[in-house]
């Protein structure tokens, strides 16, 4: 059957085991130096593993692939102890996925192996992009003050961008993740005046070598001056960067690129992780 699974670049893998514990399922390995999906039967395809790379070596595909297996899963992780239980039923949670968390308690049950106490926003293997999360806004009666758009060109969607398109030409690049405008108030004013606008979704939107390409294409057809990057800080977002660095490989350009991180409380810091202000 075909379905989203991981895949693993191999050239931009270190071996560095930091996607290990992020992958509740066991079905990665460090083998010969690499990490290694080690059976389709064992990953969901959910990437929790993929923002924890620091090298942007994993990627969410689309291609045939033995279907997935809860209970399989389930066989492996229970003898891995309770925390390894907790973590794995609030990785299912944390992705909505209430079949897959059903047969992960009816394994449980089968076997009178103890229900561990879990929730879905808690756990740190739950994936922090999708868990349900409060934020909190102005204050009732606060002013705002209206803020201008910025947008100067359209489409801003990859993928119903031409990469041939004019405005392209000795561009200032913003490429951001689909979310980022909604979390980070200042956006126009401080980040997208006088550039061309870029956006997806690594997560979500299924043709990501399509991506890799396309913006590969628009970098090789025109004269780029810099390429600032925006994303937010869950993990799965971090791809945002991942796509450019292929793309930028694949161009065989040089352009400076600096990018920055929006946290979910709406503040911005530069580089490819977020830090906290205290």
């Amino acid at each position: 059957m075909k379905r989203k699974i991981i895949e693993i670049d191999e050239e931009r893998c270190t071996g560095c085991g930091v996607c290990i514990p992020d992958c509740p399922e066991g079905a990665l390995q460090i083998i010969d130096g690499k990490a290694r999906l080690v059976s389709d039967l064992f990953c969901d395809g959910l990437g929790a593993c993929i923002g924890t790379c620091p090298e942007g070596a994993i990627a969410v595909v689309e291609r045939e692939a033995v279907p997935y297996d809860e209970k399989a899963v389930m066989g492996r992780i229970v003898p891995q102890g309770e925390a390894v239980i907790r973590a794995h039923l609030e990785h299912l949670l944390g992705h909505g996925e209430e079949g897959l968390y059903r047969q992960a308690l009816e394994y449980l049950h089968e076997n009178n192996i103890p229900i561990p106490e879990h929730t879905a926003a808690s756990a740190p293997a739950a994936c922090p992009g999708s868990a349900a999360r409060s934020i909190a806004g102005p204050r009732t009666g606060e002013q705002v003050t209206r803020v201008a758009s910025e947008l100067r060109q359209w489409p801003i969607q990859l993928r119903l961008q031409n990469p041939a398109a004019a405005y392209f030409d000795d561009a200032d690049l913003l490429i951001s993740g689909d979310c980022v405008p909604f979390a980070y108030a200042e956006f126009h004013r401080e980040f997208l005046r006088g550039k061309v606008a870029i956006i997806f979704c690594p997560k979500l939107d299924a043709d990501i070598e399509e991506y890799i390409a396309k913006l590969a294409a628009i970098l090789s057809q025109h004269t780029i001056r810099s390429v600032t990057v925006l994303h937010m800080e869950v993990p799965c977002c971090s791809g945002v960067r991942s796509i450019l660095d292929q793309a930028m490989q694949r161009s065989g350009k040089e352009i400076p690129v600096r990018e920055y991180t929006v946290t979910l409380q709406g503040e911005v810091v530069e580089g490819g992780m977020a830090r906290r202000r205290r």
